[in-house]
């Protein structure tokens, strides 16, 4: 990506001299074996991210470039082991409101517009009633409705993007409507209601105002799914005859769609419809997350990437021709374990 004077962080080449807005996602400060401090820096914009160093006057650029910072960078890119950096000679602070984060926050590459309104389609085509009042309710309210394009998905893992939550429920729902005349035994409406709702409280669980994104108070203590149920009660409570043994089908989806326990679940799937709602959600996840593997690999050959503790396995992923700061198979930094480090934090 591209803008006026400034080089998108996938088209920078060694060598090349940078001056370029960015956004901080990470700053640490250290110091040399000789006790002198520098900065090291992880820079993002919406192509892609890269590491930097800040070596003179670290400390007295500290306060101009903490996490969700937006600065202006001068400097120079040079590959370290054969990983590209920046070796940063000066940086500013951009004021708020200045930088457009459109450029330098990753979003959806889907048209939110478009997805928006085959989302409401879907949700139009649930026979049950009284689930059809429900999700139609839900996504008619503006506000509600716009946290819920605008929200991501994750804080790292998939779909961890402006946009996420949208493009994740949708295909999750897509899903649901292609298997459900495989089976027979399916209720069609209970699946695609829980397919289309199960990410609901995300819009709560996280704070996506400004990045990084985090949690929220109330994310963090409570779960996206417990919210989402919160969020359906709420809504199931203004529609008159609503019966209470659909609600408890439906909330019992959104409580197990994780699957198990230590997968965050207060409840397992104990309904045919729950099984396959967890199988889909994690589908369209372990894609999404292997698709952003593949976007990261400088060639078009299958290579493998770093050991991924989050799936406790290396993977072996296509590239599409494109390049990246931070290929597949770098080599770590001295006395680092490469199994606790993934290749772009998929850590949650």
């Amino acid at each position: 990506m591209k803008t006026d004077g400034m080089d998108a962080i996938k088209n920078i080449r060694d060598g090349q001299a940078v001056n370029s807005t960015f956004l901080v996602k990470e700053m640490n400060r250290g110091e040399t074996k000789a006790g002198k401090p520098y900065l090291g820096l992880v820079l993002m914009d919406a192509s892609g991210e890269i590491s930097g160093r800040v070596w003179e006057n670290a400390d007295g650029l500290m306060a101009e470039c903490p996490a969700g910072a937006v600065v202006e960078v001068r400097g120079q890119a040079q590959a370290y082991r054969n990983v590209l950096q920046l070796r940063i000679d000066n940086l500013r602070r951009v004021p708020q409101g200045e930088a457009d984060l459109s450029r330098l926050v990753p979003s959806t590459p889907g048209d939110v517009r478009l997805m928006a309104k085959e989302l409401l389609k879907l949700a139009a085509s649930v026979e049950d009633p009284f689930l059809k009042e429900l999700l139609l309710s839900i996504f008619g309210e503006r506000r509600l409705m716009a946290d819920f394009r605008k929200a991501p998905a994750a804080k790292a893992m998939h779909h961890a993007y402006l946009g996420g939550l949208l493009e994740h429920s949708l295909a999750v729902a897509r899903l649901a409507a292609q298997i459900s005349p495989l089976y027979t035994n399916l209720d069609r409406s209970l699946l695609l209601a829980g397919a289309l709702l199960h990410d609901l409280g995300k819009i709560r669980e996280f704070d996506f105002s400004s990045f990084p994104f985090d949690y929220s108070d109330r994310g963090r203590l409570l779960g996206h799914m417990v919210l989402g149920v919160e969020l359906i009660q709420e809504k199931i409570g203004e529609i008159k005859g609503f019966p209470e043994e659909l609600a408890m089908r439906l909330k019992h989806l959104i409580l197990s769609h994780h699957g198990r326990h230590e997968f965050g679940s207060p409840s397992l799937p104990m309904m045919t419809e729950a099984f396959v709602l967890n199988f889909l959600d994690d589908l369209d996840a372990k894609v999404n997350y292997l698709g952003r593997l593949s976007e990261r690999v400088d060639g078009d050959g299958y290579q493998w990437s770093e050991y991924q503790r989050n799936l406790e396995r290396f993977l072996f992923v296509k590239g599409h021709g494109g390049t990246d700061s931070d290929p597949l198979g770098q080599e770590e930094e001295p006395g680092r374990d490469p199994r606790q480090r993934n290749l772009f934090d998929l850590g949650e």
